[in-house]
């Protein structure tokens, strides 16, 4: 009797905790459906856990239907296989007619997942059936679902029940309801991928698809852009770019000029969306006619006047798509003549995000156009942006010069940034000081350490004391970098010594006095002049370390600053690990006597986290001894 009562809990449990007054119980007992089925094992859960769930999904709150038909996604092999699915299927079936959004979408999903474990024939009996009854449902709902349903079983059926699947997918891309029109329009591009990958894995004849096939997607499309709905026929561009990759897998240039026209038209759109999503997929759609000039050039003045529209969003979109375009075309004095004097224009759009916009994708024309082209005509078009009064717009510029050097060269790149970089090294926003900061080393590895000290070291040292701590880290973590580039001998005059308010033998009497000595009675300094040097000591010389580093941090365990105590005791065992790539006599010495007896002090210190790192340090240095 006890066996039977615990043979039966866990279902006993779920319909208890169901009944719960509290949504919120009731989806969590939903959350546990899978483990409650593993208890149960594949006989009940088929017997009486899926015609229990059929029962709830009968009137229940739509969070908890939504859980449920994610959930039941991954029942297959908790049914048994896919010989069992069928009772699972009809479940997912109730749950997909429902009308909340979130729970329909949850259980075409999940029947999605399920027929990949079907085979052809159950896929052909099961869901094929499933399909029809749905479209023939007079709620929109059921429609809306369908859509989802076409892309599992458009390439595992022969081309007859193909071409019937696509003719019913047809009659809901003309439904009289909106609702299932959009739905239709969305699913409709994987449907053609989908297409698309099959004929290129040379299916058998029976199965290949057919010029009949493509008469009927392009019905759909054309009805598509001539949709009454804007919501409808902004979703055709999308169809539109699939239509055209399929043409040009199977290498079928005959249907060009029909999709160019259709493309010119839904470009040239009344409304501003559809011609939002043209201009976001501007390039997708040009790529197609690379193989004729005559066709691509059509789209060039629609591309100018997408730039010019009077819509921001437009603007800013096709702003996007300047060097995925312009790469394609083969005549550049079109791009020199025709289109740089439109992004001239767009750089001081009114519209902020517009500016930003094309601040992102401009750089990508210089390794499209002549160098010289680039100078005369770009340069003077970023050092514009570089000065505007949005953040944006200036942190985009920076972010992508690197383009513009591969193409015109550091030394007139530097020569017409130096002072544009001087000024966002002050900028208001920190974000814009970040991404300088982020930009600084790839322009020291090519303007060469000469060039670096005299013009952009001081500038590198003043982020250290910056108001906010993510400039300062990111300050740190240059100097590293720079390091890395110009190597340790630079690092201890330029910015150790300076640093840690060394008199250096290499520093002239008259470059001592132009540099400030750092004030160690802020904390704020002597916490970052801190973590600079930790950041340091892996890619300094030894020497460095113990003359210089190490004295300066011998002087921080007796700060007033717990903070400081406790980031003493991790350097000390980054500078062991260092030390200890080249273990002479003498390091072994020094971290006997002088680290670890220090390390000892900090470990009786009266701050628990200085006792807790110093503890840390002293076990690390013990294990890297012991190597």
């Amino acid at each position: 009797m006890e066996t039977m009562t615990d043979d039966f809990y866990p279902l006993a449990l779920l319909m208890d905790e169901l009944k719960h007054d509290d949504v919120s119980n009731r989806i969590e007992a939903m959350q546990k459906l899978d483990a409650i089925a593993i208890a149960l094992g594949p006989e009940r859960t088929l017997h009486e856990l899926l015609p229990f769930l059929n029962d709830v999904a009968q009137d229940d709150e739509e969070e908890v239907f939504a859980v449920m038909a994610d959930k039941l996604g991954s029942f297959v092999p908790l049914v048994g296989g896919h010989q069992n699915c069928e009772p699972l299927i009809q479940v997912l079936a109730v749950l997909a007619a429902m009308e909340e959004p979130i729970v329909r979408d949850n259980a075409v999903e999940s029947l999605n997942k399920v027929s990949e474990d079907l085979t052809d024939d159950e896929l052909g009996l099961i869901f094929l059936e499933l399909i029809r009854l749905l479209s023939q449902g007079d709620w929109f709902s059921k429609k809306v679902a369908l859509c989802g349903l076409y892309k599992c079983v458009i390439v595992r059926v022969n081309a007859a029940v193909r071409r019937d699947l696509l003719m019913l997918y047809y009659n809901l891309v003309s439904d009289e309801s909106p609702m299932v029109r959009r739905s239709a329009a969305r699913h409709l591009p994987t449907l053609i991928d989908k297409l698309t990958k099959f004929q290129s894995e040379n299916p058998p004849a029976a199965h290949k698809v057919d010029d009949t096939d493509l008469e009927i997607i392009l019905k759909m499309f054309h009805h598509l852009i001539n949709d009454a709905q804007d919501s409808v026929k902004l979703l055709s561009i999308d169809v539109l770019v699939l239509i055209l990759r399929y043409f040009r897998s199977v290498d079928d240039s005959s249907h060009n000029l029909d999709c160019l026209v259709s493309a010119l038209k839904l470009i040239k759109d009344e409304s501003w969306r559809v011609r939002y999503a043209a201009a976001d997929k501007f390039s997708d759609i040009a790529v197609n006619f690379l193989d004729a000039d005559a066709d691509l050039y059509r789209l060039i003045d629609p591309f100018i006047n997408l730039m010019k529209d009077n819509e921001g969003e437009v603007r800013k979109a096709i702003a996007k798509q300047l060097p995925g375009f312009c790469k394609l075309i083969s005549d550049l004095k079109i791009v020199e003549t025709r289109i740089i004097p439109v992004v001239s224009e767009l750089s001081q759009d009114t519209h902020e995000n517009v500016r930003a916009a094309l601040a992102s994708a401009i750089t990508g024309l210089s390794p499209i156009l002549p160098k010289q082209s680039t100078i005369d005509k770009l340069l003077p078009i970023f050092l514009n942006m570089l000065k505007d009064d949005y953040p944006d717009v200036r942190l985009n510029i920076i972010s992508n010069l690197s383009v513009v050097n591969e193409t015109i060269g550091i030394s007139l790149l530097s020569t017409s940034l130096l002072p544009a970089i001087t000024e966002l090294a002050q900028d208001n926003k920190w974000r814009v000081r970040l991404a300088i900061i982020e930009y600084i080393p790839k322009l020291a590895s090519q303007l060469g350490e000469p060039f670096f000290n005299n013009e952009l070291l001081t500038l590198c040292m003043s982020w250290l004391w910056d108001a906010v701590y993510a400039v300062r880290d990111a300050a740190v973590n240059n100097l590293k970098q720079l390091t890395e580039i110009f190597g340790s001998a630079w690092a201890e005059e330029q910015i150790v010594s300076r640093l840690l308010n060394i008199k250096d033998e290499k520093i002239s009497e008259e470059d001592e006095t132009n540099v400030d000595l750092v004030d160690f009675t802020n904390f704020i300094i002597r916490i970052t002049c801190l973590f600079a040097v930790a950041k340091l000591i892996p890619v300094v010389d030894g020497s460095v370390i113990v003359n210089k580093i190490l004295p300066f941090i011998d002087h921080l365990i007796a700060d007033p600053v717990p903070n400081i105590r406790f980031n003493v005791a991790k350097a000390y065992l980054i500078a062991v690990e260092a030390l200890l790539k080249n273990p002479t006599a003498e390091v072994v010495k020094l971290i006997d006597e002088d680290i670890l007896t220090n390390l000892n002090i900090l470990l009786n210190d009266s701050d628990v986290d200085v006792r807790y790192y110093a503890n840390k340090s002293i076990e690390g240095i013990n294990e890297l001894s012991k190597k």
